[in-house]
């Protein structure tokens, strides 16, 4: 076994394996479809490498050889209509199908060339440098970009122009008289080499995107509640610490508020009403918070609310706000009176959260304490009930 042999075989095992790991991970992916893509895309490209071993060592040549190049370009347009779904860029079907179809036109017209000639050689691998090229493109223009993107973009161009290169070595170094010298050429071990370093990259690249993903999506689910749809309290915390960072400078303030009598509702009316009115309250809470603040629930039927650049007084007067359209939720039976207690502090720095958190829960305390159905501000004893 020679070198460009033994790379061929390496190729054609990375390859099928990338596969099967897009396929893995398709299942837990939101990107599913772009990962199938990709997935098939890897073990379709893969077949190339069967394909050479047969055009030198089997035959005949020409079908092989043909086969070589169809797989390679149809596993690589798969890759990239897999990046096109990843960046949610939908690509046209039929320009797709005439573009394969005339590029293995032109691999049937060209293998009679003489091979390792400019002609031969830059017309066989522009194809692949095409197909290649549109991938970065949709990555380089793609409207965000992490750090992957910024990664992936560089290395797909990189990775298509190595194409053209592959074109000025085959005639710098030859290809082989005929097809089936291919494998035992200087040329092949090169080219097969760079195609190793180039996949594994890409394929890696590629793969951590999605697995960050999935991971972004994970961590997103442990920080909502599933009832009321709003942040738990993890989510809640990280949140305004996120808020904390890009508006350090306040007032600030929090809104504590619980429902009145729940345990109540629950044993009267059953869970299921109790599960609604969390949501119900939940919706109304998300939908009169400004924007750019954090809502959560705390846990049970507490909830909190923190208003970034915010004062006690506005924050008061959404409270009370919030305190009478309590008693009016909808999609709830007729029979049940729900109503909320709050208590609103003031957070002058990052540093002070914890002492405002304190004094929220002793205003909310208060104000159940004074009848429920009120609101009350930390340290002023404000108040305003129904």
């Amino acid at each position: 076994m020679n070198g460009a042999t033994f790379f061929l075989v390496v190729n054609f095992v990375v390859a099928m394996s990338f596969g099967a790991l897009f396929v893995v991970v398709a299942r837990r992916s939101q990107s599913r479809k772009a990962a199938m893509w990709l997935g098939a895309g890897f073990c379709v490209a893969s077949l190339s490498a069967l394909c050479e071993l047969l055009v030198a060592y089997i035959g005949p040549p020409r079908i092989w050889a043909l086969g070589a190049f169809a797989t390679v370009l149809c596993g690589m347009v798969m890759l990239t209509v897999g990046i096109g779904e990843m960046y949610h860029r939908r690509i046209d079907t039929r320009i797709t199908a005439i573009f394969v179809s005339a590029a293995l036109f032109l691999a049937y017209v060209i293998y009679d060339l003489p091979r390792g000639t400019p002609l031969h050689a830059f017309l066989y691998q522009s194809p692949f440098a095409l197909v290649v090229l549109a991938g970065a493109l949709i990555v380089l223009l793609a409207r965000e970009h992490t750090v992957i993107d910024r990664f992936l973009g560089p290395l797909l161009l990189a990775t298509g122009i190595h194409f053209f290169a592959k074109a000025g070595l085959a005639v710098a170094f030859g290809s082989g008289s005929t097809a089936s010298d291919y494998v035992h050429t200087n040329y092949a071990l090169i080219s097969q080499s760079m195609t190793a370093v180039l996949m594994v990259a890409v394929g890696l690249t590629l793969l951590a995107k999605l697995v960050l993903e999935i991971m972004a999506v994970q961590k997103t689910e442990s920080e909502i509640d599933i009832l009321s749809g709003l942040s738990n309290r993890r989510g809640f915390d990280r949140q305004v610490q996120t808020l904390f960072r890009g508006t350090p400078n306040g007032p600030h303030a929090i809104i504590l508020c619980d429902l009145d009598h729940f345990k109540r509702i629950n044993d009267t009316f059953g869970h299921h009403v109790g599960d609604t009115v969390i949501r119900v309250f939940g919706e109304r809470l998300r939908f009169n918070a400004p924007p750019g603040s954090a809502v959560g629930r705390l846990g049970g039927e507490e909830f909190a609310l923190f208003l970034p650049r915010t004062g006690v007084d506005a924050a008061v007067q959404l409270a009370q706000r919030l305190r009478i359209e309590t008693m009016t939720l909808r999609d709830l039976p007729p029979a049940i009176n729900v109503t909320a207690s709050f208590g609103v502090a003031s957070v002058t720095s990052e540093h002070g959260l914890t002492e405002a958190y304190h004094q929220a829960d002793q205003a909310l305390y208060k104000a159940k304490n004074s009848g429920r159905n009120r609101v009350k501000l930390a340290t002023t004893g404000f108040g305003n009930g129904a």
